[in-house]
């Protein structure tokens, strides 16, 4: 709990089962996590069995395997059903630390955001941590771009370390969204569409054998993914046309 705000974690997971224990070990060191969801999305490892064992944990596994952005739905519904607050999510993979889950839930639970990233272009930890030198200047053009097309300020919007009010949560609608990776992205679209203020925060992160990662072809999908995304977004706040994504308030 945090101001009696109930906390829960949530781990969409695929393959997870050489990182899951240390990754749920720290997550639950920080001491304000009231319970963890993990989803399991038809792994061909251990994952699910090594999570049925961890105490304060549900366990839902996907019979077929729907796609990082179909794992984060499930994780979501899920959280709000249990009676989340603050649903804060963290890749069962240990490339982000859960350290940071205390900082991320006071800017929350203090209604401060709505929402809040753990960055990694913050602190030059992108680099520092291992990231490909491609995919650094990646992320640096596509981010550039969607300031300019979203109208925002962010230091990157790839990350994969994020935090969300219920509110915020409960007003998305985000089953039309991509089941691939580009969720993520059209995800913090919509926030900034809604008028909500995404806070950052920095974030050390590790690039290592086991580490989830795409390749160079779905990272090209993703960043075109991206940029249509945003370009969609500023054709619709133009009034030229009309986006499910972006709906206009009525």
């Amino acid at each position: 709990m945090f101001k009696n705000k109930k906390i829960i974690v949530v781990m969409p997971a695929y393959n997870a089962a050489k990182t899951l224990q240390k990754t749920y070990d720290e997550v639950m060191e920080q001491g304000i996590v009231d319970l963890v969801i993990l989803v399991d999305d038809a792994s061909r490892d251990d994952t699910s069995a090594i999570a049925a064992a961890l105490p304060n944990t549900r366990v839902f596994v996907h019979e077929r395997n729907k796609g990082y952005g179909g794992n984060q739905k499930t994780c979501y519904r899920m959280a709000l059903e249990a009676g989340a607050d603050i649903v804060i999510m963290v890749h069962p993979d240990y490339q982000y630390t859960p350290k940071l889950i205390p900082a991320m839930a006071s800017m929350i639970g203090n209604d401060l955001y709505p929402c809040v990233l753990g960055s990694r272009i913050l602190g030059g930890w992108a680099l520092k941590g291992g990231m490909p030198v491609w995919k650094y200047i990646a992320n640096r053009f596509l981010t550039l771009a969607e300031n300019i097309l979203l109208g925002a300020k962010l230091s990157e919007y790839h990350t994969g370390y994020r935090a969300f009010s219920r509110e915020l949560l409960q007003n998305l609608s985000l089953e039309g969204n991509s089941d691939d990776y580009l969720f993520d992205n059209q995800m913090l679209a919509q926030i900034i569409w809604r008028g909500c203020t995404i806070a950052e925060v920095s974030c050390p992160t590790k690039y290592f054998t086991g580490a989830s990662s795409i390749n160079l072809r779905r990272s090209i999908r993703y960043g075109f993914g991206c940029l249509w995304t945003a370009f969609n977004f500023r054709l619709a706040r133009m009034g030229i046309i009309h986006s499910r994504l972006f709906p206009v308030k009525s």
